[in-house]
């Protein structure tokens, strides 16, 4: 049997385990929460290095990609070094799901966007997915200034993202992660602010990250459409309790919940027997369209 581990910074409360059947092969899939201790997580990975397939690293990244290029995590870099098992953070197959969701948004349930009103939570961790909204037209708030570093600035296109991130975000990377992205028990908490409210209450559709999405949103979710990956039934219960309407997830259901995309990500490389770098771009689309890995849909109320 193959296994892929993902070890994640996120909260323990969302840990998962799963057997799946693949190719016919049986895979196990687990994840593990480390409540935001990023010495932990690597600790955890170097205990396994060698019993497992492929590890998936949850929570964070080694690259954030905006615009082609590429801003590296110099802690999560260093203490990688010397783990032997593959490890990704699925850089290598998000840009090409994420860019897919505006596409099947449209097909699969009708919605059209250029009559909408899309906030994408952050861009810098969802470039690809905030270019694919960008192209259909839609009236997009993209929220990184205020949901990343707490500044009530509104950008109204991906432009001034390009402009700003090689200044910002090289220094932005040098603070504690866990300052600019919910981490540990902070992904338990939901807290929003009078600007989050008003940016949900604006919005028909909400896209990016859950954690940001669920640490920020308001009691009222009415008939909001919500773009996102990574959900429990936990997850989707609150959703469903607040109003929301239908659920949008990059990554198909695993018993009961979607992993992220480095669990995907590691998926790939445990059934190819490959390092990520030996299967390469067309490598990953071909294993993405031999495990029929597509995103889904799911009406909540």
């Amino acid at each position: 049997m193959k296994r892929v581990v993902s070890v994640s910074i996120g909260s323990s409360t969302r840990n998962h385990k799963a057997t799946i059947n693949v190719m016919g092969e049986q895979v196990s899939i687990e994840r593990i929460g480390t409540d935001g201790d990023l010495q932990k997580c690597f600790a955890i990975m170097r205990e396994l290095d060698g019993q497992v397939d492929a590890f998936g690293l949850g929570g964070t990244n080694f690259y954030l990609t905006v615009a082609g290029r590429k801003y590296p995590m110099s802690s999560e870099l260093k203490l990688a070094k010397g783990i032997r098992t593959p490890i990704v953070d699925g850089s290598n197959i998000k840009s090409g799901f994420e860019s897919r969701l505006p596409d099947f948004l449209a097909t699969e349930t009708g919605v059209d966007l250029k009559t909408k009103k899309v906030l994408l939570m952050s861009a810098v961790d969802r470039y690809a997915l905030g270019e694919a909204l960008e192209k259909t037209g839609c009236e997009l708030f993209v929220g990184d200034f205020y949901f990343a570093l707490g500044l009530p600035i509104v950008l109204r296109s991906l432009m001034p993202i390009k402009r700003i991130v090689p200044v910002v975000l090289p220094l932005a990377l040098k603070l504690p992660f866990g300052s600019i992205y919910p981490t540990g028990k902070k992904q338990e908490e939901i807290k929003p602010t009078s600007f989050s409210r008003k940016a949900f209450d604006w919005a028909d559709i909400i896209a990016g990250d859950f954690h940001y999405i669920r640490r920020y949103m308001p009691e009222d979710l009415k008939d909001k459409v919500i773009v996102t990956n990574t959900v429990t039934p936990a997850d989707k219960e609150l959703l469903s309790k607040r109003g929301a309407a239908l659920l949008i997830t990059a990554s198909p259901d695993f018993e009961g919940r979607s992993f992220a995309t480095n669990v995907l990500d590691a998926l790939v490389v445990a059934v190819s027997g490959k390092r990520p770098e030996e299967l390469g771009q067309q490598g990953y689309q071909e294993y993405i369209t031999k495990l029929d890995l597509r995103p889904r849909f799911e009406r909540l109320q």
